[in-house]
């Protein structure tokens, strides 16, 4: 039997029915069998306080970073909000890194899909959260690079990804895939 690896998604955008979400629950029915993918919510996490985490952290951060904790990898798929990183998403990397030497992100093989309607695709985003996960020790795959523009072309009208659009998120889980096997520390 091959080794399944647990993979917490990270959704940027907080909308139920965002397009970020669209394409993370896509990535999830692509994937191959060796990658568990499960979508982490960050919706609900506090904003980070190091006097409020000295006091005791909150049971939104515990469960958060309890579930990154137990997951083999992180894909991050994210909007682009002012050419970088939504608040939700920066919040949820910060909680995820403290206390200060108790990050629950560090070695755990990465992806970042950024997801706009614009045509660049949320570059900003994209190399935002590249910027953060080289801090945390996140080994972070370099190709392919998912900047995917367009988003309301990519699912038709029943919330079905379109065939021009499946080849590349293909080729991009999968690869994924071969990334989290090569650098999932044991």
């Amino acid at each position: 039997m091959s080794q399944v690896y647990s993979v917490a998604v990270v959704v940027g955008s907080l909308r139920k029915d965002s397009f970020n979400r669209k394409v993370a629950r896509a990535l999830s029915e692509l994937a191959p069998s060796s990658l568990a993918l499960r979508i982490v919510e960050i919706g609900d996490l506090p904003l980070y306080n190091e006097d409020v985490e000295a006091e005791g952290a909150p049971e939104a951060w515990k469960h958060f970073r309890d579930e990154i904790r137990r997951s083999d990898a992180v894909l991050f798929v994210t909007p682009e909000y002012n050419r970088s990183v939504p608040g939700g998403l920066k919040n949820a990397i910060d909680v995820g890194s403290r206390p200060y030497g108790q990050s629950v992100w560090g070695g755990k093989p990465a992806a970042v899909a950024s997801v706009s309607p614009g045509a660049i695709g949320g570059f900003g985003a994209n190399h935002a959260v590249r910027q953060s996960l080289v801090f945390l020790d996140m080994p972070c795959m370099q190709m392919p690079e998912a900047y995917i523009g367009g988003a309301a072309t990519l699912f038709d009208d029943s919330g079905k990804l379109s065939d021009k659009t499946r080849p590349f998120l293909q080729g991009f889980i999968d690869k994924f895939a071969s990334w989290v096997k090569l650098n999932r520390a044991v």
